[in-house]
């Protein structure tokens, strides 16, 4: 058997077992202990395994918050908060419409409803009915380009009339902010970038 086979393997057996020891990998494999050490010092470095004091076994889940948003895993902004139900009843928390978008455009056939909170107003409001601003000249410090959801048209471009931006109409907006974020590595949203 090839090392990377035995990588494979070794992977495997852990995802079953949880924890094993380099004296029953090498017994299973029949093959020395050094050996079984020259296989694991590449998932040692790739984090794909850790030394336990039981052994060996694969990295913790990493824990989420259940604050975090969906999107971009930082903590909910609770000014401006998105939620997308979808047809199973699943819900998934997003800490702004800019996040609410692009996870909207991510799985839309899955989704039942889109609810967002009205920026001026602090009132839930479905997102497909909504105007969103982008670009206003008015930093919350959340993710960028910056997105504002507003009910009603006239209080939207009141604000747009103060703040600058680009007001859009909820489909606008998906293929907009889309548009905007596809093809960028790094948007400075996704905290896990």
């Amino acid at each position: 058997m090839l090392p990377s086979e035995r990588q494979n393997h070794i992977l495997s057996m852990l995802k079953t077992k949880g924890t094993t020891t380099i004296s029953e990998l090498s017994h299973h494999f029949d093959v020395s202990e050094m050996t079984v050490y020259r296989d694991l010092r590449p998932l040692l470095d790739e984090k794909k395994v850790f030394k336990t004091s039981e052994g060996i076994s694969l990295p913790p889940a990493p824990s989420i918050s259940l604050n975090a948003c969906t999107y971009c895993l930082k903590e909910s902004n609770h000014r401006h908060p998105v939620q997308i139900i979808t047809h199973d009843l699943r819900v998934e928390q997003l800490c702004c419409p800019h996040c609410g978008l692009l996870r909207y455009k991510d799985i839309q056939s899955e989704v039942s409803q889109i609810i967002c909170r009205d920026f001026l107003l602090d009132t839930t409001i479905s997102a497909k009915l909504a105007y969103f601003l982008l670009d206003a000249d008015f930093n919350l410090n959340c993710c960028q380009p910056q997105v504002l959801a507003f009910e009603s048209e006239k209080h939207a471009q009141k604000f747009q009339a103060g703040f600058g931006g680009s007001l859009f109409i909820f489909e606008e907006a998906v293929e907009e902010i889309n548009g905007r974020m596809s093809g960028r590595k790094n948007c400075g949203c996704r905290a896990n970038d």
